[in-house]
């Protein structure tokens, strides 16, 4: 079994994304933490309360771990200290896949939580590189700091700010866990249940779900991109951890 690490600029980014691909590596007795760089706040009808009890409902729809980094939203930077505090919990975590925002975003948070994690998987590494313990800012345990570690695969989903359509690299079978998926995104009653514009947000995730698995021939499939090649244990086996 694989431990993952699925990082989400702020809490729903990795539920919109790719929530079946991560209910599906749960049930499949994957060790999954999603790590929220920000809370998400402020937002026209949400608070830091409620989106706290949020991103925890989610987190258990979906059947995994959650915390939150704590950097400020909206205003993310790529600096040292980020860098340095992603590492943290790459280690900590001893994290062999990482799952980010694809690299290219019309939101500035996106954009820079991305080039944090990227440079943050090298500093992972780095055996005589002192890194800042990790706490959970949800308010729940932190992780205990171990070994150097570098994850094997860095692969990117989609949660972007852009009109575009996108161009995956592989596409991941999550037929069976679309309404899980539905339902953890829901859980964000202040961003997608109040607002009524943001309705239709989980409308086109249904249907990008459809469309996703149209291209391998399956019911529902969530899309990402690699930019290294992936390896197979055989031409129709599984991913080589």
């Amino acid at each position: 079994m694989a431990r993952v690490l699925v990082v989400g600029p702020h809490p729903d980014d990795q539920e919109l994304g790719m929530g079946g691909t991560i209910a599906k590596l749960a049930r499949d007795g994957h060790d999954v933490l999603l790590l929220d760089v920000t809370n998400g706040e402020p937002t026209p009808l949400g608070s830091v309360e409620a989106r706290t009890k949020e991103a925890a409902d989610a987190a258990e729809i979906l059947g995994v771990r959650r915390l939150l980094l704590g950097l400020p939203n909206r205003t993310v930077e790529h600096t040292v200290a980020a860098r340095h505090a992603m590492a943290g919990v790459i280690r900590a975590w001893q994290a062999q896949v990482v799952f980010t925002p694809y690299f290219q975003d019309a939101h500035p948070d996106h954009l820079a939580v991305t080039r944090i994690v990227e440079d943050a998987r090298f500093d992972a590494k780095l055996s005589k590189l002192d890194l800042p313990d990790v706490v959970d800012g949800w308010g729940g345990n932190g992780l205990a700091m171990a070994a150097p570690t570098y994850p094997k695969w860095l692969f990117y989903y989609y949660a972007t700010h852009l009109r575009w359509v996108a161009d995956p690299s592989f596409i991941v079978d999550v037929t069976g866990h679309e309404q899980t998926k539905l339902d953890s995104i829901n859980a964000y009653h202040t961003q997608f249940v109040l607002p009524e514009k943001n309705r239709r947000v989980v409308e086109w995730v249904r249907s990008s779900l459809d469309y996703m698995g149209s291209r391998i021939g399956v019911a529902s499939g969530e899309g990402f991109y690699t930019k290294e090649p992936i390896g197979l244990d055989g031409m129709f086996g599984s991913l080589v951890v």
